[in-house]
């Protein structure tokens, strides 16, 4: 191949890198950095729920019933709780009962902590869904993902939260 089409091609993959980059910063701007704001509640099967310092590396995730992305990926995120500690967090999705619901009517065998009224949405400075935190063991924000995240995404972030201290 010619240099010029090499140095073409390196020049439209790295503008595509560039927007990629850009909106993703857009869309955690305003997100929580650094230590990890109180999580702290029941979930939908009774235990409880909170993430801070002495925990395990924690997928936070912020979903609502009426989130047609969140149906999407939802098979994602049940596939990290297999291997990895998740906390599901239903905002503005009803009370116990109604996020029980479609949980079993979805067939996802995943408690949440229900968030009807955003009181944790809004601590957590969740402006839509869904929205991802990765928290490491000593209770710090390691990544923000907003928006659809894939099962490998999410797990490399946790993976290198657990193994790679800040």
């Amino acid at each position: 191949m010619p240099k010029k089409r090499w140095q073409r091609l390196l020049l439209e993959a790295s503008l595509i890198l560039a927007v990629i980059l850009g909106a993703q910063y857009w869309q955690t701007r305003g997100l929580p950095e650094g230590v990890a704001p109180p999580l702290v509640g029941v979930l939908t099967d009774g235990s409880p729920a909170r993430v801070g310092a002495g925990d395990t590396a924690t997928l936070v995730a912020f979903w609502s019933t009426w989130c047609p992305v969140c149906k999407a990926e939802e098979g994602n995120i049940v596939s990290v709780a297999k291997d990895h500690r998740v906390i599901s967090v239903a905002m503005q999705s009803g009370d116990a009962a109604t996020v029980s619901k479609h949980l079993k009517e979805r067939e996802i065998d995943l408690p949440a902590l229900v968030d009807a009224d955003g009181r944790h949405a809004a601590n957590w400075r969740v402006r839509g869904v869904p929205t991802h935190f990765v928290v490491d063991g000593a209770g710090n924000i390691r990544f923000r993902v907003v928006g659809y995240a894939t099962t490998w995404g999410l797990k490399a972030r946790l993976w290198w939260a657990e193994n790679f201290p800040a």
